[in-house]
């Protein structure tokens, strides 16, 4: 199973979650570092659900990444 990770920069780091398992979080210092311990937050919670009698969620989350150019300084609405 492929699970989504969303991982941002925070102030002195950086923090992860995965959208499909609430509560499964993680922090570092470093991107792999945030990287590496959310890979294995997701296989420790997943274990935990199994543990409980609970369902595996099926991972539904994508992410695309997505460019923009500068917006125009006299760009009108309707």
């Amino acid at each position: 199973m492929k699970y989504t990770a969303v991982i941002e920069k925070s102030g002195n780091g950086y923090s992860a979650y995965v959208p499909d398992l609430p509560g499964c979080v993680a922090a570092g210092d470093t991107l792999a570092e945030t990287a590496d311990l959310i890979s294995k937050g997701i296989v420790y919670h997943l274990e935990m659900l199994r543990d409980d009698g609970d369902p595996t969620p099926e991972p539904r989350a994508m992410s695309i990444q997505v460019t923009v150019e500068e917006a125009t300084p006299n760009l009108r609405l309707p």
